[in-house]
């Protein structure tokens, strides 16, 4: 694993990511990414050699980090993105550059979710980091106050031709060479929509990633996915549908609903990320497997123990998840977990492969501590 901040400082990385110490005479390079990683790529081939939609876990404050998107990986999944980072400070500040960006030679077909509202910011980040990545993904959707007040995310969808002139500065520079995706939100009118995406569309958008509701919506109402089923009928992109997707027969009736080339799960894969393998809840091997990459990667305590306690929602009784949730440090969920189960680490035989549970202690006492 390696940061880009590292690379930044003139150190070398080979097909395999190992770095190389630097010289005088060392030059920025990176062996180019394989196009079959490609977004547009994996959306086509999908459909046509599968017969199914491609498969996305969306960007999620936080949780969609390197362990989280080697694990969905083992689970069917196509495309993965990293959590939004902010260009303007990506660019300008070393520290967030190592805090916000981390991958690998596994790392792939992986798309990060960049939040700007400006070309020069944009053209900056795109220029640090496309190499390292499949994609570049500008987020149009979050309807996160802050971010709103900030004018990115959702309070581009009232910035159409701002919109338009980011993605057509980075494909005037780029090319074909980044493939550039915007995740928008409906408007209540989807007149505005319509002309929203056809705009993107002769910017020279390579995708577009719906999210079928208004920045207004609760996550509780019902995606829309008739408004998701307009704009793929309007536009030639290709269109990933993003809403209410918590099962595999969610994502095919989504597709089969709307037409569109890709579904993406956040909520639903963050609770079982195994979801696209056809998994109705988190299997154990997932448990096991994320408890491996989180402590070989690192991640903060708290986001390990958050991730734990989603996967594990219908896996475990609510008093033992409100146990584990209550250990203060990362040692004692560790002891918590051995205690309570047999849990296999890397290089035990057995590992990452049982669906349930293994209790070391009986269920039904397990209920009642």
């Amino acid at each position: 694993m390696t940061s880009l901040s590292d690379d930044l400082q003139n150190l070398t990385i080979t097909e395999d990511l190992q770095l190389h110490e630097p010289s005088s005479k060392t030059k920025h390079t990176i062996s180019p990414r394989n196009p079959e990683h490609n977004p547009l790529y994996i959306l086509k081939n999908v459909r046509k050699t599968q017969n199914r939609p491609a498969f996305v876990a969306g960007p999620m404050v936080r949780y969609s980090k390197l362990p989280f998107r080697e694990l969905v990986r083992n689970y069917n999944t196509d495309i993965v993105y990293t959590p939004m980072i902010l260009a303007r400070e990506f660019v300008r500040n070393d520290i967030a550059r190592s805090s916000d960006f981390t991958t690998n030679d596994k790392d792939r077909c992986v798309i990060v979710q960049v939040g700007s509202n400006n070309v020069e910011d944009l053209l900056k980040f795109v220029e640090m980091i496309h190499p390292y990545v499949d994609g570049i993904g500008l987020n149009c959707g979050c309807p996160i106050k802050e971010q709103v007040r900030e004018g990115i995310g959702a309070a581009l969808m009232s910035e159409p031709d701002l919109v338009a002139s980011m993605v057509k500065a980075v494909k005037e520079k780029y090319g074909n060479t980044v493939c550039i995706e915007t995740k928008i939100r409906i408007h209540p009118n989807l007149d505005e929509t319509i002309a929203f995406v056809k705009k993107v569309e002769a910017s020279g958008v390579d995708f577009i990633t719906v999210h079928g509701r208004t920045k207004n919506t609760r996550s509780s109402q019902p995606a829309n996915w008739d408004a998701i089923k307009l704009i793929k009928e309007t536009v030639s992109v290709p269109v990933v549908a993003n809403g209410d997707c918590f099962s595999l027969e969610d994502a095919y009736s989504i597709a089969e609903h709307t037409g569109v080339d890709g579904v993406m799960s956040a909520r639903g894969i963050l609770s079982n990320p195994a979801l696209f393998a056809g998994y109705k809840k988190t299997p154990w091997a997932a448990v096991e497997f994320f408890w491996d990459l989180a402590t070989s990667y690192g991640l903060p305590f708290r986001i390990i123990q958050h991730h734990l306690s989603e996967m594990l929602d219908k896996v475990i009784p609510r008093k033992s998840l409100k146990e584990m949730n209550e250990t203060t440090c990362l040692i004692d969920m560790i002891d918590w977990f051995d205690t309570h189960f047999i849990l296999k680490r890397r290089g035990d035989k057995g590992f990452a492969t049982a669906t349930e549970p293994s209790w070391k202690i009986n269920r039904e006492e397990a209920a009642h501590i």
